[in-house]
């Protein structure tokens, strides 16, 4: 299996200054063996040339009794030098020099061929001989026509060349992890700003900035602004100053949007029951009205009674948007949502309403009218989203596992709910039916309520939905031994 290379900066660059070395002392070594191999060939070819074949030639003379000429001349030559002698290509003597005399070699059929391949050149060449190893030979003609061999074995020569790399090996090996560590802390230690763009980086990824009061981190401190990670450093805390002036902008439009609905809320609050109640008046008065005036007034009072729930609705969003505490009592769940149920089934016969509570009573800590409210609401959006004959399932369960939360969910087989509308069905002022939710007298708010009081309870409120089944799940923590 390939080994995969560093995933991080610094891992690739050590990785990378590990290589180039190794590929430097690889090409050093190939060539500083190559050079001494070179060289100490040439100096065998050049004691070939020296000797002249005198040990060859003199192979050819046969000992005599006399002193002056007892066999192969053996002086002045090396240990181990090898002599041939061929006549038209036969191997006709061959011998070796030991201890100052010439002893005769045994040679294969392969050894006549090689000694027979010789170029007669006056060269060294490479050849094996069995019995002997490796020579450097070379071929000069005789004097009878014949062909004179000389040759010095190669060992010294690979010896000397071996031993030369074991010791760089040795040494390239050492360098080059002596270099990898040092590499690696030197590039430690050079990235150690970057390090601090990237966790800088990070924890304003982990920052909530979809919405509230967000505390930007500090600038980084940049050492140098002319190098590379000085100008990422640089440009970041760009980037974090314009994300900062940005953020704090919004808050503050967030802030007087918030104000600005609940003074208008407040504000409204009076002229809108005073419109409300001279409606009332004006319809319990005892003289008959035309037709169209009591339609009128009909009118002004249904619209003074939506405006009405509009602008409490309001009201409560700018109140847990500001973070105004909730009542922190024990409300029993399961009995709200079987109140909640029979004023959904009162308003909605047309649909069929299931409960599926446990055993036992359900028991949360919070604001039981708010909490109310937001079975109210989810019970009002599948009544009015959803056709006649739709059936409601109203479930409440309490964590199995530890006992820290409960589970109010809200299930209908209706249509189901537009996929480009799910992101933010959550949303103030978002309608699946325009037309239809205005006439039923919502808001747009309802399910944002739900949200917004759910959160401020410490739990969650999700959906999933699909043709033929949408569930709204909220999450609220169950009531502690404490309170």
């Amino acid at each position: 299996m390939r080994r995969p290379l560093p995933r991080t900066l610094g891992g690739q660059l050590t990785a990378g200054l590990v290589l180039l070395l190794a590929a430097a002392c690889l090409a050093v070594g190939v060539t500083t063996v190559l050079a001494l191999q070179g060289f100490l060939a040439g100096r065998l070819d050049q004691q070939l040339a020296a000797s002249g074949g005198r040990f060859a030639a003199s192979l050819e003379h046969e000992a005599k009794p006399d002193a002056d000429n007892s066999g192969p001349d053996t002086r002045g030559q090396s240990e181990h030098t090898f002599g041939a002698r061929l006549l038209r290509g036969t191997t006709t003597q061959a011998a070796v020099v030991r201890h100052q005399s010439a002893a005769p070699v045994p040679l294969t059929d392969a050894d006549r061929r090689a000694l027979d391949g010789v170029p007669v050149d006056g060269r060294g060449h490479g050849i094996k001989l069995a019995a002997l190893g490796t020579y450097r030979v070379s071929a000069v003609n005789g004097d009878d026509g014949d062909v004179m061999i000389t040759g010095l074995p190669l060992h010294p020569v690979e010896e000397t060349v071996h031993r030369l790399e074991t010791v760089e090996a040795v040494v390239f090996g050492g360098a080059l992890a002596v270099t990898g560590v040092a590499g690696a802390l030197w590039v430690r230690l050079s990235l150690r700003p970057l390090r601090r763009v990237t966790a800088t980086a990070a924890d304003v990824a982990r920052l909530p900035l979809a919405d509230g009061d967000v505390a930007m981190p500090a600038p980084l401190r940049v050492d140098d602004p002319r190098t590379e990670v000085g100008q990422v450093g640089t440009a970041l805390n760009r980037m974090l100053g314009h994300v900062g002036n940005a953020l704090a902008r919004r808050q503050a439009s967030e802030e007087r949007l918030r104000n600005f609905a609940a003074d208008a809320g407040h504000e409204l609050r009076t002229p809108v029951a005073n419109i409300r109640g001279h409606a009332e008046l004006a319809l319990r008065h005892g003289e008959p009205a035309p037709a169209a005036v009591r339609r009128s007034l009909e009118r002004v009072q249904a619209e003074s009674e939506r405006m009405s729930r509009l602008v409490d609705d309001l009201l409560l969003l700018a109140r847990l948007d500001g973070g105004r505490p909730l009542d922190r009592d024990p409300v029993d769940l399961t009995r709200l949502v079987l109140d909640a149920t029979d004023d959904a089934r009162a308003a909605g016969p047309g649909h069929r309403w299931i409960l599926d509570l446990p055993a036992e009573p359900v028991t949360v800590t919070g604001d039981e009218h708010r909490l109310h409210q937001v079975i109210g609401n989810l019970l009002a959006n599948a009544r009015t989203h959803t056709p006649a004959g739709t059936e409601v399932t109203v479930s409440l369960t309490a964590d199995a596992t530890d006992n820290t939360h409960v589970r109010l969910t809200v299930t209908d087989d209706g249509p189901g709910i537009p996929e480009e509308l799910r992101a933010e069905v959550f949303g103030r002022f978002v309608r699946a039916d325009h037309s239809r939710s205005r006439a039923a007298g919502s808001t747009g708010l309802g399910l944002a309520i739900v949200r917004a009081v759910v959160t401020a309870h410490g739990g969650t409120a999700e959906v999933t939905s699909r043709p033929g089944h949408t569930a709204f799940h909220i999450t609220l923590p169950a009531r502690d031994a404490d309170s």
